[in-house]
């Protein structure tokens, strides 16, 4: 049996990160082939490729053609396949095929060229939301608006605060999702406004930007060891991003739809924070709880009526 005179690699790289930014692996291996081959020389990679001066070639075909092609350019020469952003179906099946009917096949090695960064996986859902809400995606999804979709905000908000109160982690994951999804909806909705569009971006920039401003003992010289240092430092920049609120109203802020138990868990900590007033803090303490309680006798009517009908 002859030592096979070429090789084939295969490479992959992922469609999250920006094109042409490989590993150093990937482009020694590039730089010594003698033919770098892929589908479409338009897809970002081999562009990328082409544009730093390395010859590209296109090769068309389906799988059982492009996988005989593949083998024989292998048996005499560095063969390079650039994998397709569609991760090329049926190619490796027929490759594999391809190469036992051989009787001296070339060596083949899988290369990963790029891998993705934390968070990469985002990006595929910005993708599929805005698929969704483009012409020719989902009826239901192109229909919506800020309004209509307040409800599942709020809907999605609680079953995650009840998978926490439950401890099921895996639930605890899908509803996250389903907080995400809200969040990546209403951006999209909000990139098509006429007048005001903002995008996902906008809403990430603008996280970025408040978290880095808030955490000054992080980012920059501020001084805090403690939480609670954190958390008044938090309540002292937050005031001074908004010097228009009454600073003396312990509700401002406070969205009018929230639950009551949760407003008055923010006022009893706004009342802490300015200074111990220990008959107040009896009051609203004993104010949670009974709207905490008719909370639950809410929930015991309504169990009672369904069983009624039931």
């Amino acid at each position: 049996m002859t030592e096979p005179a070429g090789s084939l690699t295969l490479l992959v790289t992922s469609p999250r990160v920006a094109a042409g930014l490989l590993t150093r692996d990937a482009w020694d291996v590039l730089s010594r082939a003698d033919r770098v081959l892929a589908i479409d020389l338009d897809d970002p990679t081999p562009a990328a490729l082409v544009s730093s001066g390395i010859e590209v070639e296109a090769l068309v075909a389906e799988p059982d053609s492009l996988a005989r092609d593949l083998a024989q350019s292998a048996l005499s020469s560095r063969t390079v396949w650039v994998g397709s952003p569609d991760a090329d179906p049926g190619l490796t099946d027929a490759l594999a095929a391809e190469l036992t009917r051989l009787p001296d096949p070339p060596e083949v090695e899988v290369l990963v060229a790029s891998w993705d960064v934390p968070g990469a996986r985002l990006l595929d859902a910005v993708a599929v939301m805005d698929q969704l809400r483009s012409p020719g995606g989902c009826p239901w999804d192109a229909e919506q608006t800020h309004e209509s979709l307040t409800k599942y905000l709020l809907e999605e908000a609680h079953e995650t605060v009840e998978a926490i109160e439950v401890g099921d982690r895996e639930h605890l994951a899908e509803e996250l999702g389903d907080v995400l999804l809200q969040v990546l909806f209403h951006a999209r909705i909000a990139a098509e406004h006429p007048e005001a569009p903002f995008d996902v971006d906008d809403v990430a920039a603008g996280l970025v930007g408040k978290l880095v401003r808030r955490h000054p003992h992080v980012f920059a010289d501020g001084d805090a060891s403690s939480p609670e240092d954190v958390e008044r430092a938090w309540e002292q920049i937050k005031a001074d991003e908004k010097p228009t609120r009454d600073a003396a109203d312990l509700l401002a802020g406070i969205p009018a739809s929230l639950p009551l138990p949760l407003v008055v868990d923010k006022v009893r900590a706004r009342v802490r924070r300015r200074g111990a007033d220990p008959a107040l803090d009896v009051r609203l303490e004993q104010l949670g709880e009974d709207s905490r309680v008719g909370a639950a006798r809410g929930w015991e009517q309504l169990r009672a009526l369904l069983d009624e009908r039931a």
